[in-house]
């Protein structure tokens, strides 16, 4: 008779340290290596800006900018980051000096019931920083030669839902920064 091989409990892990420079601010964490980064920044850092909506990366509640980069936080674990700068909503901009985009969105109503707001402003702050960066998408015509327009917005942020279907408002607040020249 063969023996099963022994499965480590929960509590039987071993806890690893990680580092993440969160919003500018250095955090040292030892957690267990599970631990998405979403919860990481969720429950270990209380930072509960970033909304956990699906935990499968199909809504885009979760949306983080990690190293400058767009990325569904509840599909990556903290541990995987160690060293790396990730951005939250709360590091965008404050309530006295919002980011261009928070502001736009307010008065385009692009926030309607608020929920995936946090992860649409920061898809769209990675969203302008990759099209000013030449990064085709989907549907770019000419892949040496990205140009901003409501086609490429609406693919490059088709990965975040809106339940309130503020999306005509969110295409409105992202198309007047990048006029602005202002979004990344």
């Amino acid at each position: 008779m063969t023996q099963s091989p022994q499965v480590p409990s929960g509590t039987d892990l071993p806890r690893l340290p990680v580092t993440l420079s969160v919003n500018g601010e250095t955090h040292e964490l030892t957690i267990d290596p599970r631990v998405t980064l979403l919860d990481a920044l969720r429950e270990h850092l209380h930072l509960t800006g970033t909304k956990k909506g699906c935990d499968h990366g199909q809504c885009g509640a979760c949306t983080v900018l990690l190293d400058g980069q767009r990325v569904l936080s509840c599909l990556t674990l903290a541990v995987m980051h160690d060293g790396q700068s990730v951005t939250t909503v709360e590091g965008l901009g404050t309530p006295e000096h919002l980011h261009p985009l928070q502001d736009a969105f307010i008065r385009h109503d692009g926030y309607q019931c608020g929920y995936c707001t946090p992860g649409q402003l920061c898809s769209s702050v990675g969203t302008l920083d990759e099209i000013a960066r030449g990064v085709p998408s989907h549907v770019t015509a000419h892949l040496d030669a990205v140009t901003f327009s409501a086609e490429e917005l609406r693919e490059r942020l088709s990965g975040n839902i809106c339940r309130c279907a503020a999306y005509p408002n969110i295409i409105a607040a992202v198309t007047e920064v990048h006029a602005a020249g202002d979004g990344a």
